[in-house]
């Protein structure tokens, strides 16, 4: 007997945001130059800035780029464009962004699988530059490291992130090498299908399973399958990208147990 753990990377391992906002801002860039031409660095640092308040809504790295331009057209009226800045507020995009993201992206005429490509793009041609200034954009939580490479637990990581940049900085910033198998990201199917891939596995059998991650939504989806209830299920309490009316909502869940940090890292030991 022993524990099989599946972990979120952004928000439970890694804190990205700082990176992701700044990639966010060069694809934005890239992707709609005449908007931005003309933005003043106190206006980007303004955006950088609301992007760690929103964090918490992005599901996928490429919502990202959506959220920078939608900052800007809250900023500037004369570049507006959507039909929902006016008035709109960082509180308002928290409570709305699951009916806000469809709206705008019909009106900018916009494409999930380009912008997931334009960021990887963009991501990759700064690591290519200046891979020491991207790792270092990026944190792991205090005593995760450690945690990692101390584990006596068999650990996956289960990600919308592109495997090859939690692969990067697993070993340029942790300093841990996890096996790429055991890194299912961005395209290996929805994080339910692949809880149910690794209960299925022969070597699998018998170990107890468990699940970390900070977005409640995702949470709830693995409820919602019957096929799933033998997994526990943590949410990332005192870290992680979620908001206080969030994890209020999952206290009263009875199966979600909220972690905390210091927790967390023994857990895996």
């Amino acid at each position: 007997m022993g524990d099989l753990y599946a972990l979120d990377f952004d928000g439970v391992l890694c804190d990205s945001c700082g990176e992701s906002s700044l990639s966010a801002v060069k694809a934005a860039k890239v992707r709609w130059p005449s908007l931005f031409n003309g933005v003043d660095s106190s206006t980007e640092e303004w955006i950088v800035d609301q992007m760690h308040i929103v964090r918490p809504v992005v599901e996928t790295g490429y919502e990202n780029v959506l959220l920078v331009r939608l900052l800007l057209e809250m900023a500037n009226p004369s570049i507006r464009k959507s039909s929902v800045a006016e008035g709109l507020t960082v509180k308002g995009i928290l409570d709305n962004w699951s009916k806000i993201k469809p709206i705008i992206m019909e009106e900018w005429d916009e494409k999930r699988d380009p912008l997931i490509d334009l960021f990887g793009k963009i991501r990759d041609e700064w690591m290519d530059n200046d891979l020491a200034t991207w790792i270092g954009a990026n944190r792991f939580y205090p005593g995760v490291p450690d945690a990692l490479k101390f584990a006596s637990s068999t650990v996956y990581i289960v990600t919308t992130k592109q495997s090859r940049f939690a692969d990067a900085l697993l070993q340029g910033l942790a300093g841990v090498t996890i096996p790429q198998e055991r890194i299912y990201g961005l395209g290996t199917g929805p994080k339910v299908e692949v809880l149910k891939q690794l209960q299925k596995m022969p070597e699998h059998q018998g170990l107890s399973l468990h699940f970390v991650e900070d977005r409640l939504a995702t949470l709830k989806n693995v409820i919602k399958e019957p096929e799933l209830d033998n997994w526990n299920l943590y949410l990332a309490g005192d870290w992680g990208y979620n908001t206080q009316k969030e994890r209020e909502e999952a206290a009263s869940i009875p199966r979600i147990h909220i972690l905390q940090l210091s927790d967390f890292s023994k857990k895996l030991k």
